[in-house]
């Protein structure tokens, strides 16, 4: 079969896309930006923009499952062709926040709970993978560390369940490759849940150095919320923080999938010291 993955720049996308091409998997690589891409020899690249339908088909052509990252906008013209196109599967990265009471009502659910109901309503078998916190979410911090010599959080207590990508790209491979295993839902976590103080102290064990907690008002954080997140988005996400105290139920999910344990934070940590390692000593201002 030839297995589609969108967003192939990504960190779970492209890293699907290299175990599919290692473990001999015809796949395509679709991105806005294909000329961006650094697969071997081998994989196939493919420009691809969900929000635009005018290469769906293109994408799409002799593809029997796709990895579907969740865009709202263009869905239904997605759909369309790929049932038209004969597409047998899609495996869905979704959210966990569509499991949350209100996901109707959430930012953070919405475009998610969208697309997984266009999915369901559609012929095509549907595997979604509700993820929760990527453990990806805590690189901007060392943007954090080399502007103020701290990591800036309004709510350093609340917590999370930070999942390795790469345990989502192999139990996305897991769906696609295992007929078995299609046509249900998937909650991924991490194996631990730790608030996000414990996970700069995770952190700051894997370069060996102290690294400091900037607690800011709310307010201050969204005023200088990266430029990239709506506002609707930056204030769900205080309002999840806030209400976040305890301990997030943990699932193993990953585990079944993919036969071993979810990687810890600690194992993540140590595959980006070098993200963290250089920022100003205390005294001296960056440049």
């Amino acid at each position: 079969m030839t297995v589609l993955v969108t967003g192939s720049r990504g960190r779970v996308g492209s890293a699907l896309v290299r175990t599919l091409h290692e473990r001999n998997f015809d796949v395509r690589a679709g991105s806005a930006s294909p000329d961006k891409l650094a697969f071997p020899t081998g994989v196939e690249t493919v420009s691809l923009r969900l929000d635009d339908p005018s290469g769906h088909a293109v994408a799409l052509d002799g593809v029997s499952a796709v990895f579907l990252y969740c865009e709202p906008a263009g869905i239904d013209a997605f759909i369309e062709q790929a049932e038209a196109g004969g597409v047998e599967h899609v495996v869905v990265m979704s959210a966990d926040a569509v499991l949350r009471p209100g996901a109707e009502h959430d930012p953070i659910a919405r475009g998610h709970l969208l697309v997984e109901r266009a999915l369901a309503e559609s012929s095509l078998t549907t595997t979604p993978l509700n993820c929760g916190a990527l453990a990806s979410n805590a690189l901007p911090w060392a943007w954090s560390l080399r502007a103020r010599g701290a990591v800036a959080l309004p709510y350093p207590d609340s917590y999370a369940d930070p999942v390795d990508e790469r345990d989502v790209a192999e139990a996305a491979f897991a769906v696609l490759t295992d007929p078995a295993r299609r046509g249900r839902s998937y909650h991924l976590t991490g194996p631990e849940a730790l608030s996000f103080a414990e996970q700069v102290r995770v952190i700051a064990a894997a370069v060996g150095r102290d690294i400091p907690i900037e607690r800011v008002p709310p307010e201050v954080w969204r005023a200088n919320k990266p430029d990239f997140m709506p506002g609707d988005i930056a204030d769900a996400l205080l309002t999840l923080w806030a209400a976040s105290t305890e301990p997030v139920p943990l699932t193993h999910d990953v585990e079944h999938l993919v036969g071993r344990p979810a990687r810890s934070f600690t194992e993540w940590a140590a595959c980006h010291v070098d993200t963290f390692r250089a920022w100003p000593q205390p005294g001296r201002r960056s440049s």
